[in-house]
């Protein structure tokens, strides 16, 4: 089997690299590489790579995922998540391949307490949010063989992410404030890219064009359970006192505050819980608990070098 990944160096990404290489031929691109071309802002060349690539399955891995830098660059953020993906759809198309992709909760509107099921109605607060749907519309128009996955709340040991960023907030600072009317699940890259695996090893063994058929289409996954990033913050703080205790936290209040508190370019949904069950149910998965993958990078992160 040949894959193509493109965004190897993103969280999901540079996971993906470790999932996928089993799997098969792996050929791992991003903007700056220069085998072939792994940049989304320039699509005809994309479609030149899987020509020249001929894959049997094309993963996305990367996106505009800058929320607030969306809204001042409109056209970027399309080009990157719709035009882009679009293209590549169609590639995917002439070269019998399936595509994989990545698509967010920020296509739902973010309203009420009820998690959002796969056929719910769309409706995006942010140009973020705007252009992943257009993303998902335009693979789907495309009549090529995907699997989309809409995630939320993601982190990677690797780079930055809200852990990181609290922890060194708790040593400079003796107060933080956190949103507590936020609501969704930390979700590690490392379990969306062995779920992406488990996924394509699944379908490359079906042959039959009506089961495939029906294991075309969009599927929600995170982790499971809920929190807000207060009790996220929280949750945080309180596991690196007892797995490093040696470590100097200031920290002795974690506030919690409403969104408003923190005025933003791009609006964020306060309901960010995604239904998983038809994802569990298609591939047989037990989706872990939130707090297990998050235990896990405090432990890598927090590990003397």
């Amino acid at each position: 089997m040949k894959i193509l990944l493109l965004g190897r160096n993103g969280q999901v990404g540079w996971e993906l690299q470790r999932s996928l290489a089993p799997l098969g031929e792996l050929l791992a691109l991003d903007r700056h590489s220069t085998v072939a071309c792994g940049d989304l802002s320039q699509p005809e060349a994309l479609v030149r790579t899987v020509l020249n690539f001929q894959p049997q399955v094309i993963v996305n891995a990367a996106a505009h995922t800058a929320v607030d830098k969306a809204e001042s660059e409109p056209e970027l953020a399309r080009l990157l998540n719709a035009t882009a993906p679009g293209a590549l759809a169609q590639a995917a198309k002439a070269v019998g391949a399936w595509l994989v992709h990545y698509s967010t909760d920020y296509v739902f509107n973010g309203q009420g307490q009820t998690p959002w099921q796969e056929d719910d109605s769309t409706a995006p607060l942010s140009v973020y949010g705007q252009t992943k749907l257009e993303g998902e519309h335009l693979i789907l128009a495309s009549g090529c063989k995907h699997l989309i996955f809409r995630t939320s709340w993601v982190y990677a040991s690797r780079g930055g992410n809200f852990a990181k960023t609290m922890l060194r907030l708790a040593q400079e600072r003796e107060r933080l404030t956190v949103i507590d009317d936020q609501f969704g699940a930390p979700t590690g890259a490392d379990l969306i890219a062995d779920v992406t695996a488990h996924a394509i090893r699944h379908v490359m063994g079906v042959t039959d064009p009506i089961t495939v058929a029906d294991l075309c289409g969009i599927y929600h996954l995170v982790a499971a359970g809920q929190t807000t990033w207060h009790g996220y913050a929280q949750h945080v703080i309180k596991t690196a006192r007892h797995q490093a205790p040696e470590k100097i936290l200031k920290v002795q209040e974690i506030a919690p505050v409403a969104s408003s508190a923190f005025v933003t370019p791009a609006r964020r949904p306060h309901n960010s819980r995604l239904d998983t069950r038809k994802l569990q149910t298609t591939w047989g998965l037990h989706l872990p608990a939130w707090q297990l993958g998050v235990d896990r990078m405090l432990a890598e992160i927090l590990s003397p070098a």
